[in-house]
């Protein structure tokens, strides 16, 4: 009877929920009364209706933003709108091992949403995250598909490694690039080291946070979201077409002392190109563009994803499956393409009225891939279109059929010059394919035997295997460009990493105290095994389809290694406790030890705290009156310690080499035999610790006009000591000398975010985003024998000395070289110059370079040399705006870097070939008097060049229009309750770069060291690519 009462009471309540910040309706919210199983969903205008009584609770929620609770005391139609949990203090962001509110937060985090990342449709999470992240600079390694980003947090700090911690679903050490950015709930920067002490010996270069989305309680989501584009070059070099090459040829010819060339004679050497028949093809000479031959126009990108998202109080789930492919813009999906296929899912269970919370997270990445090389002279073939002569064709056979040496070769003594060789045949040449596996597991069980006390422990497992083959067939293009039989290597890895964490977290509070405190323990071990082949006897399967060291004509004949197996251990504890007092004073406290297998016994055991402040004013009293226009503003400061230990397994031990030298011992009669033995080949070192990093952080969030404008500033001082280097050389040890701990290096600067957010009338809204962060790198001392670590010689070109390096005083990996003065005009000057205490290069002459005699001593050699700048950014920035009237939106995002050079080495091949092309930047070399003070006169092996200077290095300052994206959703119009999206839209990717750089791309990560940057040796460059997508919910 008193439930029958109870229903009469009952009554139809209706209402809408919308955003906040936009009041655009919310289509699929849930609307729940609250104690009850009654619920419902909002309709696609953003409506719902529910029967409730009145005196009763509705719970509103909808992924993304802040639950609300809204009790039913009267009649009338309801309009609730909810908060973006992205926007509001009152939303929680991801920190070590737990979340906090973000009001709350006294360290330097940055956050960005899935849903800001995904629709950027970029090929993994990272990428998105360029221009919107003050202080990460983000530099692709290449624009190759599948290729790495160099991540820098705050600035190097290492001299080993400078890459971030990442973790994922709290298990570290995941690759991020294996991750289907649709799967990403949120992405969390720890930049201080207050913030990332939780993670000890692995956090000296930051920590980047990843979580995954989870189900969400209500009915069934399902997701579908694709896109399709075409990929092509942004911009390409111009390279010398054959009659201004003749010209040139012809004036460096003259200005060596030879005098022009006889085109007659190269003629007739270059129309000796025949068929497989014997018949000459070639009768003239040809004007090949071979950039034009090396890019692909319309390299298709796309993508598909699926995903379902639901569950009840008691179990909720999230599936997904997604496939990624790009080709290569370089050669096409013959030369390089990169695929991934995604599958992940992400349940938990909720038992014994929440006493128990079991869940898993699971992700399988399949990654298939092939690529040119994109490194220095050695192993760059787009290089070879720089230098490549323009007389020569393509292919031998006139119907471009390709011959058992591929169609690419040309006379060994006459078509090409020793050191260069057709270009396109080295793109398609070489064959190679790599296929890589990956598992990421964890399981987890939290119980809650009190209130506010909650212990948890997690089991995690990342697997990784991958195989590598490559082949080359037999060829012969020039003299030093051949190879006579063909050649197989296979390459084999298998790696796992097993992660137990367990920790305990209580909450709570006495008055207007709020305290938390959480304690954990980890324990990690990892494995990885290597194995590689080679073989060049494979004249029956001569082929890329057979080309296996198991195909080999001897398969005893080829190498096959084995590497010895890696085994990392590590153990660590840690602690974390917080206290704030009516959220307006606020303290947090971490400490961490570390114990890890790859330092000696003595030294394996490293220590991490941190302590953070932060105090919100207008929470004051004294501060109401400004409230009208201020509704935030919250000061911070923080101190922490943390380590750094990405090195190589027992640096500290004294690694022993079996050899098959002898040694003569004599036996006392007069005779003596040779013994095989072993001996160390490196001298050790027990004493060998940790790199620390120690920073201090100052900090204001503020917030203006009902929120609506935004700002977030930081200060930082960051020093990393005790870097692992190679001790000074000791001349009678008879072994390379130990690893030691000894340089440091600061970094210091500042980061600014702004937003801006609002609405015109009902229909129209739009957000503002500005961010920029300025950092200053210098090192101090450096313990190596010279005090400086050196970098790699033979880079840009053959024989080429040492051009980069860190020492004292400089920031890493500053350009060494000569600087310049501009271009002797003419013999006067030249003896002027002299005549002033000037040294100058031997064999000076009017058009050579002026390279600046730094200590006046008459001579230019390595002591003139200097530092000519770098090849890090000091400043990164971005900037984005987006729009939506009705069911249309509109979006833009920008990014950039300034304050670093470029090492343009696609000029030429200088240190190789007198017969390289040119870039037609050098139609404005010197030809007389007054004629060019920049670029000077073109001889054989010339001087001014060879020697490094800043005549190679250029600004790299850019900004790039990196997105613009069009759409419009059309489920309004279709008005069918089972489709709750669907949204078509064009996007634009990379349409323009705004920069005063010569090269094809002005964002270069290559250096040959891992702490080097900005060296063009002819950079795959990244590509224009204009994409159409739609994005459905039922």
């Amino acid at each position: 009877m008193l439930s029958f009462a109870t229903h009469l009471d009952a009554k139809v309540v209706t209402g809408n929920v919308v955003s906040e910040a936009d009041n655009e309706p919310l289509i699929g919210a849930t609307v729940k009364v609250q104690g009850t199983q009654v619920g419902t969903v909002t309709d696609l205008d953003g409506k719902f209706s529910i029967e409730a009584q009145e005196g009763q609770v509705l719970v509103v929620s909808y992924i993304g933003f802040s639950t609300r609770k809204v009790k039913i005391t009267g009649g009338g139609n309801l309009t609730i709108a909810l908060n973006d949990e992205s926007n509001s203090l009152e939303g929680v962001v991801v920190i070590g091992y737990g979340v906090q509110k973000k009001k709350l937060i006294t360290g330097a985090t940055t956050q960005l949403k899935g849903d800001d990342i995904v629709k950027l449709n970029t090929n993994n999470a990272l990428e998105a995250m360029q221009g919107q992240t003050p202080g990460v600079n983000i530099i692709s390694e290449s624009g190759q598909p599948g290729s790495g980003l160099k991540v820098i947090i705050r600035g190097q700090g290492s001299n080993i490694s400078n890459s971030p911690l990442y973790v994922v679903d709290g298990i570290a050490g995941v690759d991020i690039t294996n991750i289907n950015p649709g799967d990403i709930e949120s992405i969390d920067v720890l930049k201080d080291a207050a913030s990332a002490a939780i993670y000890g010996a692995q956090a000296a270069n930051g920590v980047i946070l990843v979580t995954t989305r989870s189900g969400k309680e209500g009915k069934a989501q399902v997701t579908f979201d694709a896109y399709m584009g075409s990929q092509s070059a942004a911009r390409k070099i111009k390279m010398c077409d054959a009659q201004e090459y003749m010209t040139l040829m012809n004036e460096q010819s003259q200005n060596s002392g030879s005098g022009p060339v006889n085109w007659n004679n190269y003629s007739s050497i270059y129309t000796n190109v025949y068929d497989t028949g014997g018949n000459i093809i070639n009768k003239t000479l040809n004007n090949t563009n071979w950039m034009d031959e090396m890019f692909k126009d319309n390299a298709i990108e796309q993508s598909y994803d699926i995903g379902i998202n639901g569950g009840s109080k008691a179990s909720t789930y999230a599936i997904s499956l997604g496939y990624y492919d790009q080709e290569g813009i370089v050669g096409g999906s013959k030369a390089s393409n990169y695929e991934r296929y995604n599958f992940r899912s992400n349940m938990q269970q909720h038992l014994y009225k929440d006493f128990l919370t079991i869940g898993e997270n699971l992700s399988f990445a399949y990654v298939k891939s092939k690529g040119i090389g994109t490194g220095n002279m050695y192993n760059n073939v787009l290089r070879g279109a720089y230098s490549a002569t323009p007389l020569l064709p393509v292919y031998l056979q006139d119907d471009g059929r390709a011959d058992k040496n591929n169609g690419y070769s040309y006379s060994v003594a006459t078509d090409w010059y020793q050191y260069d060789s057709n270009p396109v045949a080295s793109l398609y040449r070489n064959h190679n394919m790599t296929d890589n596996q990956n598992w990421v597991a964890n399981v987890f069980a939290e119980i809650q035997p009190i209130k506010n006390l909650k212990i948890r422990t997690q089991l995690g497992f990342n697997h990784n295997s991958s195989s590598y083959r490559s082949y080359t067939p037999a060829y012969t293009s020039t003299t030093n460009s051949m190879q006579l039989s063909p050649s197989v290597n296979q390459n084999m890895y298998k790696g796992w990493t097993l992660t137990w964490t367990n920790t305990a977290s209580y909450n709570w509070k006495i008055t207007e105290h709020s305290f938390n405190i959480m304690i954990g323990m980890e324990a990690e071990r990892f494995q990885g095994d290597n194995m590689r082949g080679t073989n060049t006897l494979l004249d029956v399967y001569d082929d890329w389809d057979n080309a296996y060291l198991s195909n080999a004509v001897d398969v005893n004949s080829g190498e096959l290694l084995g590497y010895p197996s890696n085994d990392y251990r590590r153990t660590s504890f840690f602690s974390r406790i917080g206290w704030d007092w009516k959220e307006t004073y606020m303290f947090n406290a971490t400490f961490r030890a570390d114990g890890s297998s790859r330092f000696a016994k003595n030294h394996r055991w490293g220590y991490f705290p941190s302590v953070s402040a932060g105090w919100v004013i207008t929470n004051e009293p004294w501060m109401q009156s400004f409230n009208k226009y201020m509704d935030f503003l919250k000061v911070r400061a923080s101190w922490g310690q943390v380590g750094n230990n990405a090195i190589g397994d027992y640096l500290y031990a004294a690694p022993v080499t079996l050899s098959g030298a002898g040694y003569n011992f004599g036996t006392g009669k007069g005779t003596s035999a040779n013994s095989n033995g072993a001996y160390p080949n490196r001298l050790g070192n027990d004493k060998l610790k940790w790199e620390t990093s120690e920073q201090t952080d100052f900090g204001i969030d503020a917030r203006f006009m009902k929120s609506r404008l935004g700002l977030n500033f930081d200060w930082y001082y960051k020093k990393t000591k005790d870097w692992i280097v190679q001790a000074p050389v000791i001349a009678t040890a008879g072994a390379d000398a130990p690893y030691i701990n000894g340089g440091d290096v600061t970094n210091k600067g500042i980061e600014v975010n702004m937003t801006w957010g609002d609405h015109i009338g009902k229909d129209f809204n739009y957000s503002i985003g500005a961010n920029f962060a300025y950092n200053k790198n210098n090192v101090g001392n450096v313990a190596t024998s010279d005090g400086i670590i050196h970098g790699s010689t033979n880079v840009m070109f053959n024989n080429q000395s040492e051009f980069y390096r860190i020492s004292n005083g400089h920031a890493m990996g500053y350009f060494w070289g000569y600087q310049t003065a501009g271009i002797f005009q003419n013999k006067q000057q030249i003896n002027n110059w002299i005549a002033a205490g000037n040294g100058i290069k031997s064999n000076t002459q009017p058009g050579d370079v002026i390279f600046v005699d730094q200590n006046h001593d008459g001579v230019i050699n390595d002591n003139d040399k200097i530092d000519l700048g770098n090849g890090i950014p000091k400043w990164n920035f971005g900037f984005n705006l987006s729009f939506s009237y009705k069911h249309f939106d509109l979006s833009t995002v920008w990014s950039g870097m300034a304050g670093f050079k470029i090492a343009n080495g696609g000029y030429r091949n200088w240190g190789n070939s007198d017969l390289s092309n040119y870039t037609k930047k050098f139609l404005g070399r010197w030809t007389g008097d007054g004629t060019s003070n920049t670029i000077p006169r073109l001889i054989n092996g010339d001087a001014s060049w060879t020697d490094f200077s800043d005549l190679y290095l250029e600004n790299g300052n850019f900004i790039r229009l990196a997105n613009i994206t069009f759409g419009y959703d059309f489920a309004p119009l279709i008005k069918c309750n089972y489709i709750n999206q669907a949204r078509l839209y064009i996007q634009v990717q990379n349409l323009y770069t705004f920069t005063n750089y010569d090269g094809m791309d002005p964002e270069v990560g290559f250096g040959q060291d891992s702490w080097m940057n900005g060296i063009d040796t002819g950079a795959y460059p990244h590509a224009r690519t204009f994409l159409i997508g739609v994005n459905l919910k039922f």
